[in-house]
């Protein structure tokens, strides 16, 4: 089978995973059940991985029926989407929280506080991580898991709009579509930054977030130039003209005695 059938082949069967959570528990025993499921699943993930996992080992660990458990989810991938959306909800909530912070802050615009600022918000973001149950391999998983791309990949979609709507007042004048495809961009690359930290805990991540820092903020470099060519394009426009007094042939005549 070719490359591109076999993707396809792969694509279609993703598709048809049911990852929609049946019910929502209402009753304080359901919500325990219901959360205990994830919380199982999430200690598993590092056990056995992805590809072992199944709802049968969820259910002998966690001391449930299968029948208790399809109540809430339909296959494993419904509860991995389910964490999937957690984990990613937990990043974003402390990136938000980091961007709050910082615009009670006096910001000055320099080179120094925004790398400062971005150091600040990756440790935030590695430390929500880190805290979260299964984040590593539930990470993983919205990576590998064809299926469960769209989670990774809708959230950092929300990321970049709410850096669009907090950083576009800095770069006025820099075009809409290669704004955002920057800001994109640099959330993809400080994400990876954050899988690094939390698969090589052996690595200084102290180290590895200042240097994506540096890297974002050389990166944006090219906006700021643009702001201050932008700027002193005006304020050549405004500086006042030298007048120019036209001399008598008397006057040109003394000067060349």
């Amino acid at each position: 089978m070719s490359t591109g059938k076999a993707a396809k082949k792969t694509a279609a069967r993703a598709a048809k995973i049911n990852l929609d959570t049946k019910q929502q528990p209402v009753q304080q025993r359901s919500v325990e059940t219901f959360e205990l499921i994830l919380e199982v699943t999430a200690q598993l993930l590092g056990d056995v991985g992805v590809e072992r996992l199944s709802t049968n080992m969820v259910c002998e660990k966690a001391g449930i029926s299968p029948p208790a458990l399809y109540r809430y989810f339909p296959n494993k991938y419904a509860i991995l989407k389910e964490l999937g959306e957690r984990l990613m909800a937990c990043q974003n909530r402390a990136y938000r929280e980091w961007l709050e912070a910082e615009r009670q802050l006096d910001y000055d615009g320099s080179r120094d506080a925004t790398t400062r600022g971005l150091r600040d918000m990756q440790s935030r973001i590695n430390a929500a991580t880190m805290a979260f149950p299964g984040s590593a391999w539930i990470m993983r998983a919205l990576r590998a898991v064809p299926t469960l791309r769209h989670i990774r990949l809708d959230s950092h979609e929300s990321v970049t709009e709410t850096s669009y709507d907090a950083l576009r007042g800095r770069y006025p004048h820099a075009d809409e579509a290669a704004l955002r495809l920057s800001m994109r961009l640099s959330t993809e690359v400080m994400y990876a930054a954050t899988e690094m930290v939390i698969d090589n805990p052996q690595l200084d991540g102290n180290l590895i977030n200042a240097e994506v820092a540096d890297m974002v903020v050389r990166y944006y470099d090219k906006f700021v130039e643009n702001e201050e060519a932008y700027a002193g394009t005006l304020k050549k426009r405004a500086a006042p003209k030298k007048q120019v007094t036209k001399k008598t042939g008397a006057a040109r005549k003394t000067q060349q005695r």
